[in-house]
């Protein structure tokens, strides 16, 4: 197949699903723009929360204190709190989602699975798409790891610069979490929420539940297991990536031995700093990821109606 070819398929409307391979991908990182912009404020709030595990001393302090740590922080810069994190974070649904969409659909194309993701194109996505991530993830970190010190978020170029420094090596920083973070994300979140969802819409269909309702039944059941895997995992993120960067490294040894320290001293509590934060921000982001995937699906196949590029079957049969 010449790259002619390939390139014309990308664009070239499917008579199985209505769209193309490239709307599908706009819908996919539009989807993601809404859900950043939303749950920022409850990623910026749950990552003060873990990263203020530790006091000044490096003692870890009572899940109670850092919760009323990040409450403090949040009451005397709102704004600033709310919104910190979110350029990269936004500047990553390029850098980030790219990657990770483009292979996860580009697997599911290759294994004809015509918009139903599998865990099979969900884990490979999760795992070669870490190291595109894994940067952006740093800056965003980075940005508000030293609020409670200074009160403002540290500028990106500073961040970068720091990392120049040091041949970049720090951003990548808590890559190996972030690729079982990334795996239970998308097993769970792109691959199973969807089919979740169509299953609790089928179910409910005779009391007139929509998909927005589906989607967030299905959100919320899927959250609290998604969270118990990943929440760990996000600890060790944190702990990684909010050192300093001209600083001596935690490498992944290192910080699973806090996490193991943090529960003998708290138990569960101290493994799950974060647990409810992160469900509530796991059914926000997955709810406003997928509705705003299918809102501009359903766009771009209204679109597709209308200018003669696709006639659904049910039309074509009438």
């Amino acid at each position: 197949m010449s790259l002619v070819q390939t390139y014309n398929e990308y664009f070239e409307v499917s008579p199985k699903n209505g769209l193309s391979q490239f709307q599908t991908m706009v819908a996919y990182l539009g989807g993601s723009t809404f859900q950043t912009v939303l749950d920022n404020p409850v990623t910026a709030y749950r990552q003060l929360v873990q990263q203020y595990a530790k006091d000044a001393a490096g003692k870890a302090v009572d899940p109670k204190v850092a919760t009323a740590e990040a409450t403090a922080v949040f009451k005397a810069n709102p704004a600033a709190a709310a919104l910190s994190g979110l350029v990269p974070r936004i500047i990553g649904v390029g850098f980030k989602r790219v990657p990770k969409f483009g292979i996860l659909l580009g697997l599911s194309f290759f294994l004809g699975e015509d918009g139903n993701i599998s865990a099979t194109a969900a884990f490979g996505a999760s795992v070669l798409s870490a190291p595109f991530i894994n940067p952006i993830r740093m800056i965003e970190k980075q940005q508000r790891a030293f609020f409670k010190t200074t009160g403002a978020e540290k500028p990106i170029m500073e961040i970068i610069r720091e990392s120049a420094r040091q041949n970049f090596v720090p951003l990548f920083r808590g890559t190996i979490p972030l690729m079982g973070h990334s795996c239970a994300s998308a097993l769970l979140g792109l691959a199973g929420q969807p089919k979740l969802q169509k299953y609790i819409k089928g179910e409910l269909s005779q009391h007139g539940v929509g998909n927005f309702t589906s989607g967030l039944l299905a959100s919320a059941a899927v959250t609290p297991i998604y969270v118990g895997i990943t929440n760990p995992l996000s600890r060790l993120e944190v702990i990684m990536q909010t050192s300093k960067i001209d600083g001596k490294a935690i490498g992944v040894i290192e910080a699973c031995k806090e996490v193991a320290n943090d529960s003998k001293q708290f138990g569960l509590r101290g493994v799950f700093r974060g647990q409810g934060l992160g469900i509530a921000k796991g059914i926000l982001s997955l709810t406003a990821f997928h509705q705003g995937r299918i809102w501009l699906m359903d766009a771009f196949k209204d679109h597709n109606i209308s200018n003669g590029s696709y006639t659904p079957k049910d039309v074509g049969s009438a």
